[in-house]
């Protein structure tokens, strides 16, 4: 199983390909540039989902739908963000295909059904739902409007990499409207804020808060709210996006609401989302070489019981020792597994759950079965021990916990010792190269500067951090006065 794994230091991206497939996470699809999803990688998402989902709506949200294809001039109405997402679109022309006349086996798309105007397949949302907005906004007592959608979106993206970017994805988007800018920028901050909590109390991913700078902001955004994780290879990785959009789709769409004094204005907006690339997050985040680690606030199932035995007569013995323990954990909320199939090994086994990163495996034997004990085992430390049957279930819910904190504090540390100031550009491309991880250095505030330094070293400015003191500075390119430190790294 995981022994074969190319080791990270050898091959990180070879590692992280290798772990997605073995793990049994996703796979290539016959669809160039797309994924399949395996249920064990899904299940994984789900717990995402669910969880996200819940903090949604603890804040007011509601879930809702929106279709798949935005009409052409819909799309370039707000002029920004359709510019932004251009080459990357995957367009419907026709409604119809035909038996080949020279060929009756094939089939090709009938000249005679093209569409009036062309289809986009959403990349993102936004012309689609403020297009709707128009009909649902009158009246200020209409606001705010707070709607998200879960969905999948297309962006044809050339260089693929499963979870990390595909040329179809899913997400959710939340897209809300306002009735003054205070209002929407709050909201702006309060879902970054969200996705940070989620980040760390359920992934166990320290994140960055930040702000994005004018040339990384999304197309159409006065203002993005950022969240950036660091990887074990000392890249950044975008985890989550919250946008201020001002007014900007509420006037390419006309959307206006009358004010509790009469007036007609047009109304402010947000949107934000994250993808299925929280799942390359997780796994870059916590995994070794031997497999996943995953937390246990998001393991499919936290717990495998594995029935070590010669012949039926022990496994029964073991099975009713084991099924025991199934009911009592899961009456503490715990989620568990007994794996008696018969055509595996105890040892293949084993490895298997240690690559899938189980955080917590059980074993039981006829030995143990004697002594009243069960082994048990920690993925995240590689470590065992013996413990007795009575003192089961108290143990298990307090290594789950501690499992959880661990991988975060682990995560924070490794972190923390990767934000390194730099003062000159030498350094900077030394610690790059060297180090990695986020560099902290002045800059000028110009776009000029921020793309020479991506382009002599690839590093780009993954955030303002929201917490930035403000110091007098030099920038570290061009020497020009600089008022706080931003964050570069290099990005997936």
């Amino acid at each position: 199983m995981g022994k074969n794994l190319t080791k990270r230091s050898e091959d990180y991206s070879k590692w992280y390909n290798e772990l997605v497939v073995q793990a049994d996470l996703a796979e290539n699809s016959a669809v160039r540039g797309c994924m399949v999803i395996k249920p064990y990688g899904y299940a994984i998402w789900e717990k995402m989902q669910a969880e996200l989902d819940r903090m949604f709506k603890e804040t007011g949200h509601e879930n809702a739908y929106f279709p798949l294809f935005v009409p052409k001039s819909l799309f370039e109405a707000e002029e920004k963000n359709a510019e932004g997402f251009a080459k990357e679109c995957a367009v419907v022309t026709h409604y119809r295909l035909k038996t080949d006349p020279d060929n009756p086996s094939k089939l090709i798309v009938d000249p005679n059904a093209k569409l009036e105007e062309e289809l986009i397949v959403r990349p993102t949302s936004e012309a689609i739902i403020w297009n709707t907005y128009k009909g649902w906004i009158q009246s200020y007592r209409d606001l705010p409007l707070l709607i998200n959608q879960w969905a999948n979106v297309v962006r044809w993206e050339m260089r693929t990499r499963l979870f990390l970017r595909t040329a179809e994805f899913l997400w959710q988007e939340g897209h809300t409207a306002h009735a003054t800018k205070q209002e929407a920028l709050v909201e702006a901050e309060l879902m970054n804020n969200i996705y940070a909590e989620f980040a760390e109390n359920f992934l166990a991913i320290p994140v960055v808060k930040g702000v994005k700078t004018e040339s990384e902001r999304f197309a159409g955004a006065d203002e993005t709210f950022c969240i950036e994780a660091l990887m074990q290879d000392g890249k950044a990785l975008q985890a989550g996006t919250s946008h201020f959009l001002g007014q900007n789709f509420a006037k390419a769409f006309d959307v206006k609401f009358t004010t509790n004094q009469g007036k007609q204005e047009h109304v402010w907006a947000t949107s934000w989302g994250v993808s299925t690339r929280l799942m390359g997050a997780l796994i870059m985040t916590h995994s070794d070489d031997q497999g996943l680690v995953l937390p246990p606030n998001l393991a499919p199932f936290q717990v495998v019981i594995v029935p070590i035995y010669k012949g039926q007569e022990q496994l029964d013995a073991i099975s009713q020792v084991a099924n025991e323990i199934v009911q009592d954990l899961k009456l503490h909320g715990v989620s568990v597994k007994f794996d008696n199939r018969d055509t595996h090994k105890p040892g293949w086994k084993f490895n298997e759950y240690e690559l899938k990163g189980v955080p917590l495996r059980i074993g039981i034997g006829p030995k143990d079965l004697e002594k009243r004990t069960v082994e048990l085992a920690r993925r995240d430390t590689l470590t065992k021990e013996f413990v007795a049957k009575e003192d089961i279930v108290e143990t298990v819910v307090d290594l789950l916990k501690e499992i959880q904190e661990n991988l975060y504090t682990k995560t924070k540390n490794y972190r923390d010792t990767h934000i390194t100031p730099v003062n000159d550009f030498e350094e900077f491309k030394e610690v790059l190269e060297t180090k990695g991880g986020f560099l902290s250095a002045h800059w000028d505030g110009t776009a000029e500067t921020e793309e020479k330094i991506k382009q002599i070293t690839k590093a780009t400015i993954r955030c303002i951090p929201m917490d930035a003191v403000e110091e007098e500075g030099k920038c570290v390119f061009s020497g020009a006065p600089s008022n706080r430190r931003v964050l570069f790294a290099k990005a997936y």
